[in-house]
């Protein structure tokens, strides 16, 4: 548990005998050809909104009654109830078409559709598409979130980082699966479409280093269309919720960016009060979720940052004791790729996120696994959330093995240039790197670092525990034992957090002052009930 922690630092170095990357998957691959006839409905897509009552259903249209350029040419229809092959509403929604001034684009229309007046905790039916043609698709279903409450929670969430479209990514995927989530974060880089061409499908560790003539980066849009298809399975009846990574840039003539983002995902910006889709907040149970956007204006005087400061001011934690935040790439962070790359967004966001006691942090961009000691300003502190890397799912950069406290592979402080924002790199003044840039071994509050492909699935007990369970994908296929799993606890009567709490953990699961000897002594003792009592109702393992 991490109240047993801080931990002493542990690395599981690459395993020589896996694969350190593998290629892109082809387009003639049948998960990523098309598998509907005329204008049915493909890439059947599901996301949440700010609350459970309403529900985001989008697909993309490709057929030959269907004008590419222009959207209005077949309808965005949604029918749905809550039994099978009872349809009591029917929702009408908008469509888009990215890149419309590109004469050889060659994808389809996206559709959007919000479904409104759902019941929390409930089983829908639906089918999607125009049934003016008729091109109506087949029956799918979804489960709505439950209401927000410190007792009700997803029964499991997938959190997957650096996905895109390789035979690692299709293990990542069959793995995710077999773990049967109720919602999915995605956080960054999805398709890697935007290097297909450029490299062949061969991939490149380093894009501008391999092609530093590129004029721009490509928006491939039937790759697109094939990581839709490829991740239909999960996403015509999982929510994803997805943030923007580097991938998603996909620069163009005139500025034109992140158009494949924009268009394909809808999340629900509007609902929690944003201007903007790069970043937004919702709720699932008693769990409040912020996705952060790390490749726009993140500065303490733009909107983002002020939306952020809204957003966890409206916070109840009596109601959703839980908050979690995501972006891509890490603030924290002791493998040698990306080292300290978002020093300046740390550095103008950090704080914030520990005044309100933001419990845990997702991130991607490093091709690896992490898992921090609570930490803030590089300080181990018990208040500070808990940071953990997966940007492991299995893209076509391949693995990162190197460690910047590795002899001679501390990076340059000039090496690890964002694509968004300054360079604010700094040399500590303290602790055992004072006066490095890089420490000479694992940071203190590194806790746990490993170099294999795999995604994570989080647990939510109740007010005061969450499991967190990271999978490796070389153990998919056999004995599914845990990489790393730790239960993350909450102690709201320690860290005394900005925003109001004023719900109790259940007896028995409350966090005591570790100061007192007696007061330890009593958690122990409660601990290993709590610990106890888990393993026999769900069977689980606890490391």
């Amino acid at each position: 548990m991490t109240l047993d922690g801080p931990f002493e630092p542990v690395t599981r170095r690459f395993d020589p005998s896996l694969r350190s990357g593998s290629d892109d998957l082809l387009m003639e691959n049948p998960w990523l050809k098309k598998n509907v006839t005329s204008s049915f409905p493909e890439q059947i897509s599901l996301a949440l909104s700010t609350d459970p009552s309403s529900t985001w259903v989008s697909w993309v249209t490709i057929g030959k009654n269907v004008t590419p350029l222009d959207p209005s040419s077949v309808a965005s229809e949604v029918w749905y109830g809550t039994g099978s092959g009872k349809y009591a509403s029917q929702q009408d929604g908008k469509s888009t078409v990215p890149f419309r001034w590109l004469l050889n684009y060659s994808s389809g229309i996206i559709h959007h559709v919000r479904l409104e007046g759902l019941e929390p905790g409930t089983t829908y039916y639906f089918k999607c598409g125009d049934s003016s043609v008729p091109a109506m698709s087949d029956e799918y279903s979804f489960k709505t979130m439950p209401s927000p409450s410190p007792n009700a929670y997803p029964s499991r969430i997938a959190v997957i980082g650096d996905l895109g479209l390789t035979s690692n990514s299709s293990t990542t995927i069959d793995h995710v699966i077999k773990n049967d989530p109720a919602l999915v974060l995605m956080v960054g880089d999805l398709t890697y479409a935007n290097q297909y061409l450029t490299t062949g499908g061969q991939g490149a560790s380093c894009f501008s280093c391999s092609f530093p003539n590129a004029p721009i980066r490509e928006t491939y849009q039937p790759r697109w269309d094939g990581w839709g298809r490829f991740m239909e399975p999960l996403t015509s009846r999982v929510p994803m919720m997805v943030i923007e990574g580097n991938h998603e840039i996909e620069p163009q003539v005139n500025g034109i960016t992140f158009q494949s983002y924009l268009t394909r995902f809808a999340v629900p910006s509007e609902e929690s009060r944003s201007n903007s889709s790069f970043y937004y907040s919702f709720n699932a149970g008693g769990a409040h979720f912020i996705m952060l956007g790390a490749y726009v204006d993140y500065n303490i005087t733009g909107t983002q940052y002020s939306w952020l400061v809204d957003d966890l001011h409206r916070v109840n934690r009596s109601l959703t004791p839980w908050v979690v935040a995501a972006w891509h790439p890490p603030w924290y962070n002791s493998y040698n790729s990306h080292y300290q790359e978002f020093e300046c967004m740390r550095q103008e966001m950090e704080a914030l996120l520990y005044q309100y006691k933001v419990d845990i942090v997702f991130n991607g961009h490093v091709h690896a696994y992490e898992r921090m000691n609570r930490v803030y300003n590089y300080t181990l502190d018990p208040c500070g959330p808990v940071y953990i890397t997966v940007g492991d799912g299995g893209n076509i950069e391949k693995v990162d093995v190197d460690f910047a406290d590795d002899p001679g592979k501390c990076p340059k402080p000039d090496d690890n240039k964002p694509e968004f924002g300054g360079l604010c790199h700094l040399n500590f003044t303290s602790g055992p790197a004072k006066g490095k840039f890089c420490w000479s071994k694992q940071p203190e509050w590194s806790a746990y670092r490993e170099s294999s492909f795999g995604h994570g699935i989080l647990e939510v007990v109740n007010s005061t525990y969450a499991l967190w369970t990271w999978h490796r994908n070389q153990d998919a296929y056999k004995e599914d034992k845990p990489g790393d799993q730790i239960f993350i606890v909450r102690q709201p009567e320690l860290c005394s957090p900005t925003t109001k709490e004023t719900s109790n953990p259940p007896q028995g699961a409350r966090a005591s002052d570790p100061a007192s000897p007696s007061s330890t002594v009593i958690l122990s003792s409660k601990t290993m009930w709590l610990m106890s009592l888990l393993v026999a109702l769900f069977g689980i393992v606890v490391r």
